[in-house]
């Protein structure tokens, strides 16, 4: 499956227009970046398109698959939610092997940042290593595509530019739709960025832009953000 194409969502709460005929795509080997302050809907477009959100209007499919709710996208797309969501009480060893086939576990349990975990339960390990485990086991599942909802929030650079690392290794096997709060690691991971703003989303092809939407203070900007 090579093709995710979203289109048509429409999302409102208390009364408010959050999502208006949202339309993205992201193709198998593409990294999708979306950015957009905090409130945008950026979290709600994630869950939308992965099934756990309902939504007054959507179109989402993958390749001919037409998917309309949780169960049609389960196998097809995972999702990386900001909260950790892994078991707290269980060995990281054990959440691997719940979690992926035979075949992928073993890769994974050789992975000489995740070795030293295997015998540790989730809850006694640092922000940074939970989000990598996260971040693996999602790369390492049968879903063509992964949407991640702010994988490098909290975490040092250092733990930062490995998790930009694996990403782009498994990146010939899948499609990825990627959040964070700070566009500078979207920008800096991504094929194509999209702005959520004003409920639409724009294709923003300078970082200029960013300023004529709002979402950069001209300022900020020239001070702090050009590379």
């Amino acid at each position: 499956m090579k093709d995710l194409h979203i289109d048509s969502v429409r999302k409102s709460y208390q009364g408010k227009l959050i999502l208006s005929d949202i339309f993205l795509s992201c193709k198998k080997g593409e990294i999708v970046g979306l950015i957009g302050r905090n409130g945008s809907g950026k979290s709600t477009l994630l869950n939308i398109i992965f099934g756990t959100e309902s939504a007054e209007n959507k179109f989402v499919r993958v390749d001919n698959k037409i998917l309309k709710s949780f169960a049609d996208s389960s196998k097809i797309i995972n999702y990386l939610p900001q909260d950790n969501f892994l078991p707290k009480e269980v060995k990281v060893h054990n959440i691997i092997k719940l979690f992926l086939s035979q075949k992928r576990k073993i890769q994974l349990i050789n992975n000489d940042f995740i070795k030293p975990l295997l015998q540790k339960k989730f809850k006694v390990l640092s922000g940074g290593e939970k989000r990598i485990l996260e971040v693996f086991l999602l790369l390492n599942s049968e879903a063509n595509f992964v949407l991640l909802d702010e994988p490098f929030n909290g975490v040092s650079p250092i733990i930062r530019d490995y998790i930009m690392k694996i990403i782009n290794d498994e990146r010939q096997n899948k499609g990825f739709i990627i959040t964070d709060h700070d566009y500078e690691n979207v920008w800096k991971v991504s094929d194509r960025v999209l702005l959520l703003n004003n409920a639409s989303i724009k294709e923003i092809i300078d970082e200029e832009e960013l300023i004529k939407y709002g979402y950069l203070i001209k300022t900020t900007y020239n001070i702090g953000y050009r590379k």
